[in-house]
């Protein structure tokens, strides 16, 4: 069965870091779940496939917005950051993956690594238009303070909906990572202040709250930090079965 395909055109491309950005779309109104990902073709190079999860929850006016960071080799997500301008046209492909959550199940505990946000915050954007959301526990992080690239968001969005919890988790507080024009350009105030802050891997912080035996557990990231988030959370006890990510 061929791929049904849609078309999108860049609206917007704002830079937030030298490695990342974010990037809205409106097009074709594509079908996909929140918490699903696509693979896109864009113009810089349009034989090469980059898969991205929508940060947006599904729209009637085919409003998308992806967020993209610079994969050490990658072709295609160094381009989208770098190279991406207003009126660039996207063909989206047939959404995929699993990643979900039951509305009127218990509560949610998600863990996020880097722009593994984004189809959780689809999640979470879908999820306040219920009339009666689950608890949230939102654990999201990076290495240093500055990966917490979406914290200004996130901390408007928990003052928004009492049954969100953000929980801002940093490998190593003290180091500043390496100069970085666009994010000292934007001097953006992340709201959490210290403490808020959790320092430590994603992975051990969040075992170390014990096992969720009765929650839905979602991990998103990189593949070593999924694989190393599911592992600690199995060791402290959490099913395997209860925890949710995509294949990679």
């Amino acid at each position: 069965m061929a791929q049904r395909t849609w078309s999108s055109t860049v609206v917007e491309h704002h830079r937030l870091r030298e490695d990342l950005a974010v990037v809205r779309l409106v097009g074709d109104v594509v079908p996909f779940r929140p918490g699903q990902y696509v693979d896109v073709s864009v113009p810089q190079n349009s034989r090469l496939l980059r898969r991205l999860s929508p940060a947006l929850s599904p729209s009637h006016d085919g409003k998308l917005e992806f967020h993209v960071k610079t994969v050490p080799g990658g072709w295609v997500s160094g381009s989208i950051v770098k190279d991406t301008q207003p009126g660039d046209v996207w063909q989206i492909l047939d959404p995929r993956g699993n990643l979900s959550v039951d509305e009127n199940g218990p509560t949610v505990i998600m863990v996020a690594g880097g722009t593994g946000l984004a189809p959780l915050r689809s999640i979470i954007l879908d999820l306040a238009q219920t009339p009666n959301p689950p608890q949230v526990y939102l654990f999201f992080g990076g290495r240093t303070l500055r990966d917490l690239y979406a914290a200004d968001m996130l901390w408007l969005l928990a003052d928004q909906f009492p049954w969100l919890q953000p929980i801002p988790v940093v490998e190593d507080l003290s180091d500043g990572g390496p100069p970085d024009g666009w994010f000292d350009r934007l001097n953006v105030d992340i709201g959490f202040g210290d403490d808020h802050l959790i320092e430590g891997t994603l992975a051990d912080v969040v075992a170390s709250y014990g096992a969720f035996t009765e929650h839905q557990v979602l991990v998103c990231g990189s593949a070593a930090m999924v694989r190393s988030t599911r592992d600690r959370l199995i060791e402290a006890g959490t099913p395997a079965e209860v925890i949710q990510f995509d294949p990679y």
